[in-house]
């Protein structure tokens, strides 16, 4: 949860959906994720504007499709690279708490 909140306070918004867009992708199989924008700021604790700016900056690239609450990975590598570096460290902590294998789409 440190982890968090010190993501939440330094890097930007942009990293931290990509942040959480990997976090929810290790959940699922496939690259489709159904979350509404006000959602997503929930959980993040940001403003639903803020997230649609932050996916628009994901879309111009290609990495991510966002239409009506569907969420598609179109670009896994470019989305990987723009996620800061806390998504390893709660992935990696994470396991070694739980001993849950790594997986990495």
């Amino acid at each position: 949860m440190g982890q968090t909140a010190a993501c939440n306070r330094h890097h930007s918004l942009d990293q931290q959906l990509c942040r959480w867009l990997w976090r929810s992708l290790d959940r699922l199989q496939g690259n489709e994720l159904v979350m509404t924008q006000e959602l997503i700021a929930n959980m993040l604790g940001a403003r639903r504007e803020g997230v649609t700016e932050a996916a628009l900056k994901l879309q111009k690239p290609e990495l991510i499709h966002y239409a009506r609450g569907h969420i598609t990975i179109v670009y896994r590598g470019g989305l990987e690279k723009r996620t800061c570096e806390c998504y390893d460290v709660v992935r990696k902590e994470y396991q070694r708490l739980l001993a849950v294998p790594l997986s990495r789409h």
